[in-house]
């Protein structure tokens, strides 16, 4: 479940937030009560965002300046699409591969996205902005100026910019999503001790590979 309160139909009155719940969960649809999106995901990012009308309008508005930005929507969704695989967001990452399908963009670039350092079907632009992706999203922006110096070669600045911008907005929502178990990052930690063997007591593993006494007392 996510960790936060999800508002139901009758506890807002924001014409943004029914609007998007109409649109999105059918009209008239109480989406806590029914959840569910024509994606197949519960839509619980919807349902918890509108605890606060002035975010859900933020994240809205952020969503709707894709119609201004002049940037190759092949490029965007390459940077969007491995922010959520680096992230380790599934929510990101499945939704994204979804918009490049629906874009045209070839199964197997899109299936190459996780290993596109060994792939054959990106582009050299397409690899700079993957590798800008890598540097933005686990280098914290430590980008080599190799990697920005192609971006330059067949990007304008502006283009660059919005590049930047929209992985790295992508990047925090893969966060965000993470850290408030919505959508399809609605899961437990994978990483877990595995437990030792029944009657393995307080053995050190030191001892075993260094030939040591054994078992401790």
């Amino acid at each position: 479940m996510p960790r936060l309160r999800q508002v139901k139909r009758a506890e807002t009155d924001d014409p943004l937030v029914l609007f998007f719940y109409d649109r999105l969960f059918g009209e008239g649809v109480d989406p806590v009560e029914n959840p569910g999106t024509a994606t197949g995901t519960p839509g619980d990012w919807w349902t918890t965002f509108a605890l606060d009308s002035t975010i859900f309008k933020h994240c809205v508005k952020g969503f709707q300046l894709y119609r201004g930005v002049k940037l190759d929507p092949l490029l965007r969704e390459l940077g969007q699409t491995l922010a959520g695989y680096l992230k380790g967001s599934q929510f990101v990452f499945s939704q994204h591969c979804k918009q490049m399908r629906a874009m045209g963009v070839p199964e197997e670039k899109i299936q190459a996205i996780p290993s596109w350092e060994v792939s054959d079907v990106f582009d050299e632009l397409e690899r700079a902005v993957l590798a800008y992706t890598n540097a933005l999203v686990l280098g914290g922006g430590r980008v080599r100026d190799e990697v920005f110096a192609v971006l330059q070669k067949h990007l304008p600045d502006e283009q660059i910019l919005e590049l930047t911008y929209t992985t790295c907005l992508y990047d925090m929502h893969a966060v965000m999503t993470k850290a408030l178990r919505l959508e399809y990052d609605d899961r437990e930690e994978a990483i877990t001790e595995v437990a030792a063997p029944e009657g393995y007591g307080t053995r050190d593993i030191a001892d075993d590979i260094t030939g040591g006494p054994g078992l401790r007392t």
